[in-house]
């Protein structure tokens, strides 16, 4: 145990693998907190004075999927393999840690999300400015940037990374982090490694450039003080094997929309509250990984420049029009495999054989994707290059070197093909000819014995063997020497058998081992191509995504807005593009649109709860958004003056793990949107105000309307519904504010939801109607209809004079819940179905005596 325990000491905080033999062994504390996660038995073994020491441990075939458990739970795992055969070892074997698995560096297949970045980030601090560098280690993704310092909180929720950085120094930083509702892992690192000097020279020697120049970050002095940690720890835990890192590019938020994250969670774009119904969900019909990652990016990274958006909606309007060429390369991109996860693999030495197969088949794909798209003529498919001849390389090399169907780990053999490597190929032929005397044995002993059922078979545990099964057993010769005993026969082994089975195995360990040899030095000489695969990988993504925005768009039956500078915001016939797919066909109410910060710039949209107000904010939000994206949209028809921001305030929660109340959330919000909102914003607000008192809530909501419309460089285009009537006020008062209202309809005493947006305020909220639909027991509307007509009255709570008081205390008193009620109902119903002019004098005696009981029965 010394060699265990002196490389566990160097992991104290990680569950240390040992390689041992065909297991990993995990002892001590590692096997108690191991051995429920992964489900494993926990045993102990003898440890000399000490006594006996827990002890778990799991397959080194099988350790990717117990790996994998151990991530997902949150665990960092230190990997320490055998570095010399057991078998030519004298005395104790050498062992050594060859990598460090946290949430962060990940890159087993079963621990990463297939559509979305495994993120790890590395957060820095220094006189006010903040770094964020990030890096998919999977993929080779690494960027850098500087946020302002109001916006990493969003930023980190909306990059939901699986690992955090931070210096050891920084309580700001760890502070900060803290109080985000973030699942990633927190990791804390030496200050020093944030060093600007140390940093860049990590970078520089990463990159192997004399300055970072020419990746135009050298301004972002905190940012690079964040890449320099990153590549540090990569360092650390993937023992340099970082090739697929092959650049560092700068975030710019200057032709991209910064969404927030109250924005990205209200409207519901990546996640939804019920789990499913989110716009990623239901807009994603990409067909490759690539596709579904860079569509997730898009969704939460609408672009602001005119250009970038008319070229993505120009090469959605031609595979429109393209159906033959959309539905040829939908076809081949269901050829291909993960290229950014298999460049990932290659750069850092983990790829297989059948990762290169797959790696070839996709880059044939890649090629015909090419000759597809060249016929286009969209800029941006002109735009798209991947080096054919390049290409064309790597696949020639795989093809020539590796089988078409190669197992699955290169220790196995059976991986080059014939014909690559002629010293392999005389291996194979000296072996042969005992291969073939093995293969003949069977015919030649059944013949020479007389035994029919003899059977010549080989496993790894005891090599070959001749089977005779126990009613043939007395015909066995004697120079048969028996191996194993089985229920139903005997195995047996002969001289020349040996003879033959050592030369075999002698010489497949030997073509083995040189078969690995030369997988490894294809694989490193395939590794050189990493940058031209990453740069193919983002082709088949970008052009994935944009046939996916097609099928979408003819699917649904989408539309081309208009993309322009101006302030207006036009919509007809404008659609939710989640809840029409989920609501029965035909049964969703278009709505249409009409926003202009110069004439109507902002909208007080009323109306009773139930009718669709919050309903009618998200779909001009998500049209918006998808238009911006690249996008064909949900309406009739749209012309959208490109918005800078979009804000929400839409629907709230409780963080009471965070110290905050529903109405403090919402409060922070507004607060956002006030202080970042410019004249070309679109504003979304919802219930302002609602979480407090009424009149301090009308208060507030009243102000934030002012504020927007008063407030130069902030009057933005605003929705604001509400359930305080008495902002349809704003409208006499201020120039640029309208009244809207969802239209409803009452019927018998019901109101029917019309669910259509119409000029003019609602004077009714229809509350006790809502809340009877929903089910509250009919004495409850039946008294709150009665309070509410006192209170309407103003003798709820301030009677002006004792005979109006006396008056208010007789009706709010005189309710009464229960059987009272019904018994009164059903004495009403009787009195309103008599006809007095048809009853005689006795039978209206009668009547009256009855009514004169039910009321003292009530009283």
């Amino acid at each position: 145990m010394e060699q265990y325990n002196r490389i566990k000491r160097e992991y104290p905080d990680k569950i240390l693998f040992f390689r041992m033999g065909d297991f990993y062994e995990m002892f001590g504390e590692d096997a108690r907190k191991a051995a429920p996660i992964l489900g494993i038995a926990l045993t102990s073994r003898a440890h000399g004075k000490n006594g006996d020491i827990p002890l778990a441990g799991v397959p080194y075939h099988a350790a990717e999927k117990y790996l994998t458990k151990l991530i997902a739970a949150g665990e960092k795992v230190v990997i320490c393999e055998q570095t010399e055969d057991p078998k030519l070892a004298k005395g104790l074997v050498k062992r050594e840690v060859i990598e460090i698995i946290t949430p962060g560096t990940v890159a087993l297949d079963g621990a990463l999300p297939i559509d979305a970045n495994n993120y790890l980030v590395a957060v820095c601090e220094e006189n006010g400015r903040v770094g964020l560098a990030v890096a998919d280690l999977s993929t080779g993704e690494f960027s850098v940037e500087e946020p302002g310092s109001r916006d990493i909180a969003d930023r980190l929720m909306n990059l939901q990374p699986a690992e955090i950085l931070m210096p050891e120094n920084s309580d700001v930083i760890r502070d900060a982090v803290s109080k985000l509702d973030l699942k990633s892992a927190r990791t804390i690192i030496e200050g020093w490694k944030f060093d600007r000097q140390y940093a860049t020279e990590k970078l520089t020697q990463h990159f192997g450039v004399m300055s970072l120049d020419g990746f135009g970050i050298e301004d972002l002095s905190c940012g690079v003080s964040a890449a320099g940690a990153v590549i540090a720890y990569l360092n650390e835990t993937k023992m340099g094997a970082l090739k697929h890192i092959g650049k560092i590019s700068r975030t710019s938020a200057r032709n991209i929309m910064f969404l927030d994250n109250a924005t990205v969670t209200n409207l519901e774009i990546v996640t939804a509250s019920d789990g499913v119904n989110s716009l990623y969900k239901h807009l994603n019909q990409t067909r490759t990984p690539m596709g579904s990652r860079l569509f997730r990016k898009w969704l939460i990274s609408p672009l602001i420049d005119k250009k970038g958006i008319l070229s993505r909606q120009d090469a959605v309007a031609e595979l429109l029009d393209e159906k033959s060429t959309r539905k040829s390369l939908s076809q081949i991109l269901t050829e291909i495999s993960d290229l950014e996860r298999i460049a990932g693999r290659l750069g850092s030495l983990r790829a297989t054989p059948r990762d290169l197969i797959s790696l070839k088949h996709s880059i044939e794909a890649c090629l015909k994707l090419k000759s597809e798209t060249s016929q286009l003529l969209s800029n941006l498919f002109a735009s798209l290059d991947i080096a054919p001849e390049m290409l064309a390389q790597v696949a020639d090399l795989i093809e020539r070197s590796i089988v078409d169907q190669p197992p699955l780990v290169a220790h196995d053999g059976g991986i080059i093909k014939p014909g690559y490597d002629e010293s392999l190929d005389q291996m194979k032929t000296e072996i042969s000819s005992s291969k073939d005397w093995i293969a003949s044995l069977q015919k030649r002993e059944r013949e020479r014995t007389g035994i029919p059922v003899l059977k010549v078979g080989y496993n790894k545990v005891f090599g070959y063997y001749i089977e005779v099964t126990r009613p043939h057993l007395s015909k066995v010769p004697g120079e048969y020497i028996r191996k194993q005993t089985l229920v139903s026969a005997e195995r047996f082994i002969t001289p020349d058998l040996k003879e033959k089975e050592d030369i075999v195995l002698r010489a497949e360990e030997k073509i083995n081992g040189h078969e690995q040899r030369l997988f490894e030095k294809i694989r490193d000489e395939l590794s050189n191509s990493t940058a031209l695969i990453q740069t193919s990988a983002l082709f088949v993504a970008i052009i994935d995504t944009i046939v996916s925005l097609a099928n979408v768009a003819e699917k649904q039956r989408y539309k081309k807005p208009e993309i322009n500078e101006s302030t207006l915001l036009k919509i007809e016939g404008g659609r939710h593009p989640v809840l029409e797919n989920i609501l029965s066909s035909g049964s969703f109410v278009p709505n249409d649109t009409e926003i202009d910060a110069g004439r109507s710039q902002i909208q007080i949209i009323t109306g009773p709860n139930m009718a669709g107000k919050s309903t009618y904010l998200r779909q001009v939000g998500l049209i918006v958004l998808m238009a911006q994206v690249g996008s064909f949209v949900p309406a009739e028809s749209a012309s959208i003056g490109i918005v800078d921001r979009i804000f929400t305030r839409v629907g709230a929660a409780d963080k009471l793990t965070l110290g905050q109340s529903t109405f403090l959330v919402e409060m922070n919000e507004t607060a956002n949107i006030l202080n970042n909102a410019t004249s070309r914003s679109l504003i979304l607000l919802d219930e302002v105000g609602r979480g407090t008192s009424t009149y301090d809530g009308l208060s507030i909501a009243w102000s934030v309307a002012e504020y927007l419309h008063e407030t130069p460089n902030r009057q933005a285009r605003t929705l604001f519904a509400t359930h305080y009537h008495e902002l349809t006020e704003l409208a006499a008062r201020f120039k640029r504010v309208r009244n809207y209202q969802v239209a409803v309809r009452e019927w018998q005493d019901q109101i029917i939801f019309i669910r259509k947006i119409i000029p003019g305020g609602c004077d009714d909220s229809y509350g006790i109607e809502v809340a009877r639909l929903a089910g509250l027991p009919k004495d409850v509307t039946d008294r709150a209809n009665i309070v509410l007509r006192l209170i309407e009255s103003g003798t709820f709570f301030s009677p002006s004079e004792k005979e109006s008081a006396e008056t208010t205390d007789k009706d709010l008193f005189a309710f009464k819940y229960g059987n009272s009620n019904k018994i009164r109902d059903r004495v009403f119903d009787k009195i309103k179905n008599i006809s007095p002019e048809q009853m005689t004098p006795l039978e209206a005696l009668n009547l009256l005596a009855e009514l004169k009981r039910a009321a003292d029965d009530d009283s």
